[in-house]
């Protein structure tokens, strides 16, 4: 029965690529759906690229069994700030700058703003360097499912999930992920309320699991009675910089702010924010909050043996074989529907800002396509041998691969990302400034992480979750101080970039009052 489910499920997923390819012939339709993607689409497709088995497996898992209940705080933060605010104070400019500047990535984005094809070209690599490691993190919680629930290999899931992924976002480009993410999205709003009322069903209900959840203590932890169950936690600092991190993290992720690209109208984005914040809020609030209660299971679960990871696939072991197959259902759909966005952001930034013009002159239309679908083979492969590869490494935490990617990211794009929409003081120089700190302080990390260099960072910044949330912070001064001190930017160039927001448009007398 499992297996039935999941082959139709896959069918569906493919007849939608291949019934999109009408949408995927050009550059613009292939990577941004020809910028008419409406309200749903768009929100469902901006929630899906944002929550996958990292979450719902890795981040859940780790932090609910560190915080308790209290880790549902990230999931709230993820709603208000990584959704609500993001397309209140991102949504409406970057659909409005972009458009103005045609760029289709967020490389091109920079190189149109600052007149710079080498901001262009350096925010390419980064973003295709530190998109590997997340995508491979996808495959690993995928992985702990699969292994559940079917008892199937772990090289097998990697090769299936990227193979069906692949079939169609290279038939069908955006439009298909959109959709496909769509019908993804409403299988995670679904099984994750599901889920959660039968897993607390499983502990006597919410108010005995919550019991149960006070009476856990941990010496090594916090000797404070009740503690798991208490609003903050043991540890409210480093839970903020959870917060921070997968929250605030999406206003530099390219994959997320390119789906503010595509939306098609005024109305679409009002529509859109209410849209994407709900499902943020059910998501990954239901995540973190299933994953709170990780600890009644806590004579299940080896740590040491087995990682946090084990952690949530145990909580759901136990399930009828129904409920397990949709769980299999929401975290593949999760997992497929943000490798999708990873690899079209990845594949179209290195074909637009790196091939064209540089490497490949007088690159044609039909090309650029074609690279960029080569491409998507060619990151989906090399992120499924890296999976393979750190499954056995000293790298086994999801929790850490993330942090690594979304720190030097975020860290290294969000700051000249928002001053460069808002600000015309926001200077070419900054922007290299914080694309260096951000991504070399989470390489730093990394390498004293994995013991290839001694730390030198301190003790607070050797977890990859705080020192990527630190170095997010960090660019929001960085950018102001470097460019208050260094030469002014052109002032043509800026006054052209930000025409396109004093550019005047009717609208009708219900959306704005005549001035007479």
């Amino acid at each position: 029965m499992k297996l039935l489910i999941l082959i139709i499920y896959f069918a569906v997923l493919v007849g939608i690529g291949f019934y999109c390819r009408k949408n995927a012939t050009d550059v613009n339709g292939f990577v941004l759906g020809g910028r008419s993607v409406g309200p749903w689409l768009t929100a469902f497709a901006y929630g899906t690229s944002y929550f996958s088995a990292v979450v719902f497996v890795g981040y859940a898992g780790q932090f609910g069994w560190k915080y308790g209940i209290a880790a549902t705080w990230a999931g709230i933060g993820n709603a208000i700030i990584g959704s609500l605010l993001a397309w209140v104070i991102l949504g409406r400019r970057t659909r409005i700058m972009t458009q103005h500047l045609d760029s289709a990535t967020m490389p091109q984005f920079f190189g149109e703003r600052f007149s710079s094809n080498a901001l262009k070209i350096v925010s390419s690599i980064i973003i295709f360097i530190f998109l590997i490691p997340y995508t491979a993190s996808l495959y690993n919680g995928l992985s702990r499912l699969f292994g559940m629930a079917f008892n199937i290999d772990y090289s097998i899931c990697i090769i299936l999930m990227a193979v069906l992924t692949a079939i169609y976002v290279i038939a069908g480009g955006y439009m298909a992920t959109a959709i496909n993410d769509f019908i993804q999205g409403m299988v995670m709003l679904v099984g994750i309320v599901v889920i959660i009322l039968a897993v607390l069903k499983s502990k006597g209900g919410f108010l005995a699991a919550l019991d149960g959840l006070a009476r856990i203590q941990d010496a090594e932890v916090s000797s404070t009675p009740g503690i798991f169950a208490s609003f903050f936690g043991p540890d409210p600092l480093n839970l903020m910089f959870v917060v921070i991190l997968t929250s605030l993290g999406t206003w530099g992720l390219p994959q997320m702010v390119q789906k503010f690209y595509a939306i098609n109208n005024e109305n679409s984005i009002k529509k859109g924010t209410f849209i994407s914040t709900f499902f943020a809020l059910v998501v990954a609030g239901g995540c973190y909050f299933l994953g709170g209660f990780g600890r009644l299971f806590s004579d299940q679960i080896d740590i040491a043996a087995n990682g946090f990871d084990s952690v949530v696939p145990t909580m759901l072991s136990t399930l009828s074989p129904g409920l397990i197959a949709l769980v299999v259902i929401l975290v593949l759909s999760a997992s497929m529907s943000t490798l999708s966005s990873l690899v079209i952001a990845s594949s179209s930034t290195l074909t637009i800002d790196l091939i064209k013009n540089n490497i490949v002159k007088d690159m044609k239309e039909k090309s650029q396509v074609l690279m960029i679908r080569v491409l998507i083979v060619f990151f989906i492969a090399i992120s499924a041998i890296i999976a393979l590869i750190q499954y056995k490494s000293s790298v086994t935490f999801i929790a850490q691969l993330m942090g690594v990617s979304w720190g030097a990211l975020a860290g290294a794009f969000l700051a000249p990302f928002l001053y460069s929409l808002y600000w015309k003081g926001t200077t070419k120089i900054s922007c290299w400034v914080c694309f260096i700190f951000g991504s070399v302080l989470m390489i730093v990390d990394m390498l004293g992480n994995l013991g290839v260099i001694t730390h030198i960072l301190p003790p607070i910044m050797q977890s990859p979750i705080n020192c990527g949330a630190i170095a997010m912070l960090a660019g929001l001064v960085i950018v102001p101080v470097v460019s208050l001190i260094t030469p002014k930017p052109d002032k043509q160039i800026v006054e052209g970039c930000f025409a396109c927001y004093t550019k005047k448009i009717e609208v009708e007398q219900k959306t704005a009052l005549a001035d007479d």
